[in-house]
């Protein structure tokens, strides 16, 4: 996983590793990756035209030693102070903005970039708060940006996250503990849980879903829970959807408005019916278990918020959802906002979007960027979060359930083809975890 901090920890971190390094040692390592990073987008330096846009503090360093590293390499480097810095710049095959960063705290207006430069952002774009994503002044959009030691919560919350290009890291050992972080394909290898004692009711879930309305939610719910490694399923819905629609053989179904003992998870709301909420209140009620409460679940009455209770419980809103739990419009800081009402509900909140952010009772984030266009589907929720509910069943906490859940549930989705439907994600999932 990819640390995030705050301004004020990076800031630490950084000193920390100045007393260990030494400042000229960690410039030379991040302007060296900055270069690598350049060397990259060109292909080739000999013979590029790159302009490298430097200001006062670290991050104008930092652009120095990358600019003497990529002229030793056969670029044609001009180096541009932002006190003398043109309203354009064109003619360039990369244009390195090495401006401002980290500390930019007033507003900065960059020069336009013209023609078909390419723009490699050190650390930040310059001209953004690091922590809300704010826009200060008219930052340089970029192609790509190498964040340096950590992701900034720019990078994937706010209004400067749009402006942010691909995202590049270059951990540069300085970052050793953190409490947020972005997910990684390596972060996948821990999802597998299994153990020579197994049975069926090892990792069992009970799944509430689907009516006689909507029986295709039930479907894909208990789908993407064999996909993701649910040794045994019970289901109960408004109606017997069986009647409806052809469900997996392995899925046993129940009208017992108790939820089964041996289940590890439920997981509840997908295709009830908005008129559903008493009906799942009764069968909530006395669950000790995990519960991920998805779609028609997601009511504020069934979500009290007990500060003392040990409930494990992962709600998963979509933005419409989301402003149905708060009753209020979702600010442009999602980040703050998903964790406000984490800590209101003392559950882990899912919020789900192009950019998945995660947050539990602690404040502990986990942020997903592996969803593409292909999973704004119907009926792909209901996956995700049966997806969620097998993996918390498999013994994942349920923060790093989500965590973990979302981002196999976007590299699924990258996976198939442009308009592929939600009922194609399951079985991209389980290839997925059968390479693994």
């Amino acid at each position: 996983m990819i640390p995030i901090l705050s301004a004020s920890k990076m800031r630490e971190a950084d000193a920390l590793a100045v007393q260990a390094r030494g400042s000229d040692a960690l410039v030379e390592a991040a302007g060296t990756a900055v270069a690598l990073e350049a060397q990259s987008i060109l292909g080739s330096c000999y013979g590029a035209r790159v302009a490298v846009l430097v200001g006062p503090g670290l991050n104008g360093a930092d652009g120095r030693v990358a600019a003497a590293w990529l002229r030793s390499r056969g670029a044609k480097v001009d180096v541009i102070e932002t006190t003398h810095q043109p309203k354009e710049l064109r003619g360039f095959n990369l244009v390195i903005d090495a401006a401002f960063g980290l500390g930019c705290s007033r507003p900065y207006g960059a020069p336009i970039v013209s023609g078909d430069s390419l723009v490699l952002a050190v650390d930040l774009p310059s001209g953004v708060d690091a922590d809300s994503g704010e826009l200060l002044g008219h930052p340089m959009p970029a192609d790509v940006t190498v964040a340096l030691g950590a992701m900034k919560r720019a990078h994937v919350d706010g209004p400067a996250a749009a402006l942010c290009g691909q995202l590049r890291f270059a951990g540069l050992g300085i970052v050793q503990h953190f409490d947020d972080g972005l997910v990684e394909d390596r972060d996948l290898d821990a999802l597998i849980q299994r153990d020579t004692s197994d049975h069926k009711w090892t990792h069992a879930i009970q799944v509430l879903a689907g009516s006689s309305l909507m029986p295709g939610a039930a479907d894909l719910v208990v789908r993407g829970a064999l996909a993701a490694g649910a040794s045994m399923i019970r289901l109960t819905s408004r109606g017997d959807v069986a009647e409806l629609i052809d469900l997996p053989a392995e899925v046993v179904r129940s009208d017992d408005p108790v939820v089964e003992k041996r289940s590890r998870c439920v997981v509840a709301g997908p295709g009830l019916g908005t008129d559903s909420i008493d009906w799942l209140r009764e069968r909530l009620a006395d669950v000790s278990v995990p519960v991920v409460l998805d779609a028609d679940g997601l009511d504020r009455s069934l979500i009290r918020n007990d500060p003392e209770s040990e409930r494990r419980w992962v709600l998963t809103p979509h933005e419409g959802e989301f402003v149905r739990l708060t009753g209020e419009p979702l600010p442009a800081n999602r980040l703050e906002a998903v964790r406000s009402l984490a800590s209101a509900t003392s559950c882990v909140v899912l919020l789900k979007g192009a950019t998945t952010l995660i947050a539990d009772r602690d404040g502990r984030v986990r942020v997903v960027r592996s969803g593409t266009p292909t999973l704004a589907t119907a009926g792909s929720g209901d996956v995700l979060s049966g997806v969620i509910g097998a993996t918390i069943a498999r013994g994942h906490d349920p923060l790093d359930a989500a965590a973990l859940g979302a981002h196999l549930h976007g590299r699924a989705g990258a996976a198939l083809p442009v308009y592929a439907s939600a009922s194609d994600i399951p079985a991209a999932i389980a290839d997925i975890i059968a390479a693994l």
